[in-house]
């Protein structure tokens, strides 16, 4: 039994691949970032799916560079990049898919 076990972890941890796993840490760092920029101008719940929205919206590079504001105050180039990506079609398109308010 603990045999099989352990395959089963082996086979969990081998699954895991790390580019993907670096990919879910920018996408939540950069998330950290952009939902207290939205959430100014909406309430919580809206202002999840919006930054959801922005996230899906974004470019891999835009990811990493929303990323690199972690643990401060997002300046005028980050609100700037965000505002950016909240105008595209794809990013309007969830926020009506989702009942979000136009962002400001």
């Amino acid at each position: 039994m603990r045999a099989g076990a352990a395959l089963l972890v082996l086979l969990a941890l081998s699954a895991c691949d790390p580019a993907e796993m670096a990919d879910k840490a920018v996408r939540r760092t950069a998330e950290s970032v952009v939902f207290p920029v939205v959430n100014v101008d909406m309430p919580a719940d809206p202002a999840q799916a919006a930054t959801n929205c922005i996230l899906d919206a974004a470019s891999p590079d835009e990811l990493r560079l929303l990323a690199r504001d972690v643990g401060v105050e997002a300046g005028t180039s980050t609100k700037a990049t965000i505002r950016d990506i909240a105008l595209r079609p794809a990013a309007q398109a969830c926020f009506a898919a989702h009942a979000v308010p136009p962002i400001r």
